[in-house]
């Protein structure tokens, strides 16, 4: 394996390989589908709703970003901890 290929994976490491961070979250958009959101962020770690309305959350008590969407479409969004 080539020093540039560890270097990567040791930043990738310690960096977490992260999509939970500041240059993501200010991409989120109201309006943006659940699809678009899950591209840029990944799956979520939690998901729950009723009535048409979900709530996803990504991330711990730490650093999160919450997505809460009416039927697929971003309402609103909220994040805390990011880098």
């Amino acid at each position: 394996m080539s020093m540039r290929i560890v270097a990567l994976l040791a930043c990738c490491l310690l960096a977490a390989c992260s999509k939970l961070n500041q240059e993501n979250y200010s991409k989120l958009k109201a309006g943006m589908s659940k699809q678009e959101v899950e591209s840029l962020l990944g799956a979520p770690g939690e998901c729950a709703g009723a009535l048409g309305m979900t709530s996803c959350t990504w991330g711990d008590d730490k650093a999160y970003i919450s997505v809460q969407y009416a039927g697929d479409k971003v309402m609103l969004f909220s994040g805390k901890g990011l880098k």
